[in-house]
């Protein structure tokens, strides 16, 4: 049986188990625990998306699972894509910027209360953080005259791809048909609408004989990188979700010059935080986080959650260190108007990883409640999630509009270990929050459903408050361009390279079945 879905950026550890190590941080003001990323989701497609000026690039990774003969992918562009244009990627940069942005859970621990008559300066210790480690183009004719172009032809690792353009959704629906792809029914009344806007189709088909196989017998597919100039900035769902076998959680990360993003065409909520959980909400966080969100989509039908906007050079507490140069690069930097000139020449500004905010959208669908594809804007900076406990415990839950243009809005769940040992003196000082575990910290565990949240509790999220405010809307202007290349104010980067670096993309499928026979 196949499962197919078109990831948002970074499927964390979907093919790769995360492998954990301390390491010290600054800025950090709770011990991270966990993060809902993406392998929480039965079914959640996951991808990134670098937008500037008119140019989109979209990176996904996709999660197929049966014969890699009956593998293809069908995707609506708005341009016919160049060779140039399309590259394979690594699937480990998805897994870092999902646990980027990933609502965390993190623990503070209270200090002894006769004990504060310790050097205030020790308060604030280095915390040891948890870390993952890191052919030709030709225009031709199809076969009969279905009203289909073959606008390009090529080859790209072990893909082939056809760059199609339509006349007609039936035609396009029999052509592909009768090229043995065996599409999911309703595809024609979905594609309809891409084909009245003229719109291309990228079609990628898995060349068997350019696949790696794992020592056990399964493929490893790369994720696809492409990218595109368009005045709308949008996702297409519709035709993925044909694939779906129920809801799907698709996760959108987006990265951008000084801005952060939210839906044009869908209210947009942000995500409770600074929520303070119960031991059985923190020992089965993945269900936890599964139930807030089922909760969010009852209460707010058709909205779609933001779930992170911050500075793509910084993050607090941090799951992993900041994206570097050479993953933003990967994502997309070396190809935007900003920046393509000084990647080539290996010289981006100083503020190149401070340029960027990175947005985390999530939106939970069906393929019968899905009514448009995913529109994007620019938003006004928002800040939350932030801080760290009172006396009593109590942290502010407010989401904020932010002066200026920079984003520092996180989904941080907070789980408080009150002191429980001896107080031998008279005048106990209670209420003062560790960022460190008094004792050894325990083990970290995925935020994913396992044994143990096989049957939660199902009243795990309903005391959490909602809010009843979207976000924080209205115009926002664009930031300038960087200085030019050759700036006093830029910077050689060794770390930069524009040859095929790793990421991952988007897609809306159809199985191909057919042995392969010549055009």
């Amino acid at each position: 049986m196949m499962r197919l879905g078109f990831l948002l950026a970074l499927a964390v550890a979907l093919w790769f188990p995360a492998l954990w190590f301390p390491a010290p941080a600054s800025a950090f003001c709770g011990f991270y625990v966990s993060g809902a990323e993406a392998s929480l989701y039965n079914e959640a497609s996951l991808v990134v998306l670098m937008r500037d000026g008119t140019r989109t690039v979209v990176s996904m990774q996709n999660d197929y699972q049966g014969p890699v003969e009956d593998f293809a992918m069908v995707i609506p562009v708005p341009e016919v894509l160049s060779r140039a244009s399309v590259k394979t990627l690594s699937p480990e940069i998805f897994a870092r910027v999902d646990r980027l942005a990933a609502p965390r859970l993190v623990e503070y621990f209270e200090m002894d209360p006769c004990a504060y008559d310790v050097d205030a300066s020790t308060r604030g210790d280095a915390v040891r953080v948890l870390q993952s480690l890191p052919g030709v183009s030709r225009r031709r004719r199809a076969p009969r005259d279905l009203g289909v172009e073959v606008e390009a032809e090529f080859a790209v690792g072990e893909y082939d791809v056809l760059i199609l353009s339509a006349e007609d959704s039936s035609g396009l629906e029999t052509w592909l048909r009768q090229e043995r792809y065996q599409l999911p029914e309703g595809a024609a009344a979905v594609l309809r609408p891409y084909v009245e806007r003229d719109m291309k189709f990228f079609v990628a088909k898995v060349a068997v004989d350019r696949v790696v196989t794992l020592e056990d017998g399964r493929v490893l597919l790369s994720p696809l990188r492409f990218h595109y100039d368009a005045d709308d900035f949008f996702l297409p769902i519709r035709l993925g979700l044909l694939n779906s076998s129920g809801e799907q959680d698709i996760l959108v990360h987006i990265l951008a010059r000084g801005v952060r993003y939210e839906v044009a065409n869908y209210d947009n909520y942000a995500v409770p935080t600074n929520i303070r959980l119960s031991d059985v909400a923190s020992e089965n966080f993945g269900a936890f986080y599964d139930a807030l969100i089922s909760r969010m989509v009852e209460v707010y039908p058709g909205s779609v959650v933001t779930e992170y906007a911050w500075n793509a050079a910084s993050c607090d507490p941090c799951p992993d260190q900041p994206l570097n140069p050479s993953e933003l690069v990967t994502l997309g930097a070396e190809v935007i108007p900003s920046y393509d000139s000084h990647v080539r020449q290996g010289r981006v500004p100083r503020s190149f990883q401070r340029d960027f905010v990175l947005t985390r959208l999530h939106a939970r669908v069906t393929a019968d409640a899905a009514g448009e594809d995913l529109y994007f804007r620019p938003a006004p900076a928002i800040t939350g999630g932030q801080g760290t406990p009172d006396e009593e415990g109590v942290l502010i839950t407010e989401v904020t509009r932010q002066a200026g243009d920079q984003s520092a809005f996180q989904g941080r769940f907070v789980d408080l270990h009150k002191w429980d040992g001896p107080i031998e003196c008279d005048a106990p000082r209670r209420g003062r929050w560790a960022v460190r575990p008094p004792t050894p910290a325990p083990s970290p565990f995925a935020a994913k459903p396992s044994e143990a949240d096989a049957n939660p509790p199902v009243d795990l999220a309903d005391d959490v408050s909602l809010g009843a405010d979207g976000l924080p809307s209205g115009q926002v202007a664009l930031p300038p361009p960087p200085p030019s290349v050759g700036c006093s104010r830029c910077s050689m980067s060794s770390g930069l390279a524009t040859g095929a670096l790793p990421l991952g993309m988007l897609a809306v499928l159809g199985a191909l079945r057919r042995q392969r026979h010549s055009r």
